[in-house]
């Protein structure tokens, strides 16, 4: 995978300005073969258009239909810190701000409290990356998200506050072929 010069240089900018959970120290990012979004077989069952996030390994599905999905690898939030259960997108931004929940700045003040205002999309500190999915469950936001990240690194890992996170091209490429009000299941 070919990684953008915006991309590399959001990167570094937020390894060098950040804290150690929103960053990590600044390095080469060579994608791993595995990591790229790969079509596969899955269970005929599933209907095409839908979101499923397996928690256990580490990645999302995009049905495709006739037993056939797209496979990304991402990276998800700490034990305890996982959304489970059914959502639909509710809405679908580019570049989108970010602020720290009440909940993430109460367990980890240190780390999110310098952000409680919040971060304007495309900030290089901002952790949302370059697009996300709002999931809402019966007309209610979970604050739950499907986004980008700065951090290509971190795929594959369980460690944030509970978002599924993707490397930004492949957040774009979901995004595209995802419409508001699709279903999304996480388990």
């Amino acid at each position: 995978m070919k990684l953008t010069r915006r991309g590399v240089l959001a990167a570094a900018a937020a390894t060098v300005t950040t804290g150690p959970v929103l960053a990590a120290p600044p390095r080469v990012v060579t994608i791993p073969r595995e990591w790229l979004p790969t079509e596969i077989n899955v269970n005929e069952a599933l209907p095409a258009g839908q979101i499923h996030v397996r928690i256990a390994q580490n990645k999302l599905y995009w049905t495709l239909g006739d037993g056939r999905a797209i496979r990304y690898v991402v990276a998800l939030g700490a034990a305890g810190r996982n959304f489970a259960g059914t959502a639909q997108v509710a809405r679908k931004a580019e570049w989108p701000s970010w602020t720290p929940t009440a909940n993430m700045i109460r367990r980890e003040p240190a780390v999110y409290g310098p952000y409680s205002g919040g971060l304007p999309g495309g900030h290089a500190r901002n952790p949302l990356g370059s697009r996300a999915l709002y999931l809402y469950q019966n007309g209610r936001d979970t604050y739950y998200r499907i986004h980008g990240t700065p951090q290509p690194w971190t795929m594959g890992r369980k460690f944030s506050s509970g978002c599924v996170r993707l490397i930004n091209e492949h957040i774009e490429d979901l995004y595209t072929r995802v419409p508001v009000g699709t279903t999304v299941v996480v388990a």
